[in-house]
């Protein structure tokens, strides 16, 4: 198996390489139509992976089998549903951690254009984070019993927190708490300084820019969701070259998919309730296990089912503000009397809507 691990991280290797070194050497703001057309081709390359898991198991190179909970040898269509199911968990799991990432950089101001690179470099530390948990995770799941219990019980108790609240702005990890902690071991300085995370200050000492402290949180989100998406896909397996392999590849579609969604994630306000229900369900079969099994082709079914119905139905209904909304835009007011649309009464253009005005370093240190 030792070859198939070797394989897929070169492979991994060669995809960011050609993603970073050959396709975005230049820093530049990702249009929708360019961002589009990358995520339609990472979930086509994850999904085409599939048919990898499929020959491996299906016909036991190297002698790889796959037991269910059952203690059967599956299928290598067992063996690909499996995949595609923790492909499509992740995937939806992501959405939450899309619009924390969004939080992330309008607290740090950073430009559209740096926006993929920080991503990248995060995608990098995910894939690292990702492993080493995953690979923990199954070893706990094959060794004690008791852990699916637990496990079930958080992502049953993260479900129904979903099901009674919104997403509170104010658990982002703040700003001013990274950079308080990252000024005690290293040297900050502020601003973008043309994308560069490590630069020279004014006495020629090496120190990070606040493009390298927003990396730093971004970082730290994707540990905080990792805590769920971790324990939702050993629900679905404990086979590590599928769990790790298809959480690999939904991350690294992550950055384009930013892209798409970061600027529309209110459209989709009822793809929040299916992930509610499904980190519920999810929770419940875990506890259940020894009790309740599901085939993988059923989990996969579910899986897209409750994503499918939760996005349909947020395309097909139209939030209760939209008209109201629709008004002001169109009458260039938002009710402040400025007509100026940014409810400050100040006359003057929102934050964020002009692109040197977001380009700008916070004025105050602590708050970069």
């Amino acid at each position: 198996m030792i070859w198939f691990w070797i394989g897929f991280f070169a492979l991994v290797a060669l995809l960011l390489f050609l993603d970073l070194g050959v396709f975005h050497r230049k820093s530049h703001t990702m249009s929708f139509r360019e961002a589009g057309a990358w995520t339609v081709g990472w979930v086509i390359l994850g999904l085409s992976f599939g048919g990898v898991v499929y020959l491996i198991y299906g016909n036991h190179w190297f002698d790889v089998r796959m037991v269910d909970d059952r203690g059967r040898v599956a299928s290598g269509f067992g063996a690909a549903s499996t995949y595609w199911a923790g492909y499509l968990l992740e995937q939806a799991l992501s959405v939450d951690n899309i619009f924390v990432i969004s939080l992330v950089f309008k607290q740090f101001r950073v430009p559209t254009a740096y926006q993929h690179r920080i991503l990248f470099w995060g995608i990098i530390g995910a894939i690292f984070f990702r492993v080493s948990m995953l690979a923990g995770g199954v070893w706990l799941a094959r060794t004690f019993d008791w852990i699916f219990y637990i496990f079930g019980g958080y992502l049953a108790w993260q479900g129904l927190k979903l099901l009674r609240s919104e997403e509170d702005e104010d658990g982002v990890p703040a700003e001013g708490f990274a950079v308080k902690i990252l000024r005690r071991m290293v040297r900050i300085v502020d601003g973008h300084h043309d994308g560069k995370l490590v630069v020279r200050d004014h006495r020629g000492r090496r120190a990070l820019t606040t493009l390298a402290v927003c990396l730093v949180v971004v970082e730290l989100t994707d540990i905080v969701f990792a805590l769920d998406s971790i324990p939702a896909v050993l629900s679905v397996s404990q086979e590590s070259f599928i769990v790790i392999t298809s959480n690999i590849f939904a991350i690294m579609g992550l950055r384009s998919l930013y892209f798409v969604l970061a600027g529309a994630m209110d459209k989709f306000h009822y793809l929040k309730l299916s992930l509610a229900v499904l980190l519920v369900m999810i929770g419940a079969k875990m506890v259940l296990h020894n009790h309740v099994h599901f085939s993988h082709e059923l989990s996969l079914g579910l899986i897209a089912g409750i994503l499918a119905v939760g996005v349909v139905a947020s395309i097909l209904s139209k939030p209760k503000h939209a008209d109201g909304d629709a008004d002001a835009a169109a009458d260039g007011d938002d009710g402040d009397g400025d007509g100026d649309g940014d409810g400050d009464g100040d006359g003057d253009a929102a934050p964020g809507d002009d692109g040197d005005a977001a380009a700008q370093p916070p004025s105050d240190p602590k708050a970069s």
